[in-house]
Order: C-alpha cells, then sequence, then structure tokens
C-alpha cells in the first residue's frame, strides 16, 4: 500500500480531523460503535470505538484483507484516550526470516506470553489521553531473534478514542513533532 513511497520521518495512517479519517481502514461493529464525536479534553473531534467485547468491535488497516501496509518505518505511535474499560490493539509484521509476528498489547493481559507467530504483552495506561510508542524493531529482535523488515496490518480494538495513529523512523521529543501530531495544553492546564 506504501510500498513504492520513500519512507522517513512521519506516515499517519489515521487522523481524527481528517474529511475520511477511516478511508483506509475497515471497521467491524458488534455490540458497539464507531464514531467520530467531539472531545470535551481536547475540544476536538475524535474517532471513538465502543464495545461490550474488544474483541468484536474494532479498525484494521488496510481495509481489503488481501493488501498490506509495506510500512518500513519501525516506530509505530498512536494517541488513545483511555476510557477505563479494556482495550487492544495489534499490529501484523513481517521479520527478515519471512515470518508474519503478531503483537497484541492490551490493559487486560497480566504477563507476556510469547509463541511462534504472536506475542501477547500487558500495557497500562493513564487516565485521559496516552502517546503510546511501539518499537517494532526492538520487540521483533526481542520476541523473535529476528530483525523487523515491515509493519503489514494495524489492528484497534475496543475501547478507546482516537486522534492519530502514525509511524516514523525514530523516536521524537515531544518539541520535535509536528504540531498537528501534538495534544496542547492551554494555559489552564487542560488539553486543547
Amino acid at each position: 500500500m506504501f510500498r513504492n513511497q520513500f519512507q522517513s520521518g512521519f506516515l499517519s495512517i489515521l487522523y481524527s480531523i481528517g474529511s475520511k479519517p477511516l478511508h483506509l481502514w475497515e471497521e467491524k461493529v458488534r455490540n458497539g460503535h464507531i464514531k467520530r464525536i467531539r472531545d470535551d479534553d481536547i475540544q476536538s473531534l475524535v474517532l471513538e470505538i465502543v464495545g461490550a467485547n474488544v474483541s468484536t468491535t474494532y479498525i484494521t488497516c488496510p481495509a481489503e484483507p488481501k493488501r498490506t501496509l509495506g510500512i518500513k518505518l519501525p516506530f509505530l505511535a498512536m494517541v488513545i484516550k483511555h476510557l477505563d474499560k479494556y482495550f487492544a490493539f495489534e499490529v501484523l509484521v513481517l521479520d527478515d526470516q519471512k515470518v508474519r509476528r503478531r503483537f497484541r498489547a492490551s490493559n487486560y493481559q497480566k504477563t507476556t506470553k510469547v509463541t511462534p507467530f504472536m506475542c501477547i504483552m500487558p500495557m497500562r495506561l493513564d487516565d485521559g489521553w496516552n502517546q503510546i510508542q511501539f518499537n517494532l524493531s526492538d520487540f521483533t529482535r526481542r520476541a523473535y531473534g529476528t530483525n523487523y523488515t515491515e509493519t503489514l496490518r494495524v489492528q484497534i480494538h475496543a475501547n478507546c478514542r482516537i486522534r492519530r495513529v502514525y509511524f516514523s523512523d525514530r523516536l521524537y521529543s515531544e518539541d520535535e513533532l509536528p504540531a498537528e501530531f501534538k495534544l496542547f495544553r492551554p494555559a489552564g492546564g487542560k488539553v486543547a
């Protein structure tokens, strides 16, 4: 999908403010909803994914099952609001052995479990907005002893609000991020 593009810096795959934030994504909803709402904390449009069960309401990129993202940037970042419910996301990568490895992070998993094709990890989220940064190269090397080649697919499950999902070539400090990738805090202390 992004295979032929020069990849450095930032590559966004979801931005809640855009005219069609889910144009690259497939939506699955059962006993929940996926909709754009205005978040009071940041006074901005965000994508809300809510479901009675984490595994039955989610979005997947790319939307077409036979296509892959082909993103070679090793850092996945998500600006996510914790809704005090169970939440998970999955990333499918290809390593240098041509093996597809899936990483699943959730706030209901208590321990890390590594199987030949899947690594399940616990994740702690703070109240409110969180910036999740996931070093796919490091996780692939530590879990499987192989090298990360590219990201094939991303899946974000209920229950969260999403501002942005992007890849980058390295970790960037808050000061280095472009303005549209930040959550601003006004003088009163709230996120704007």
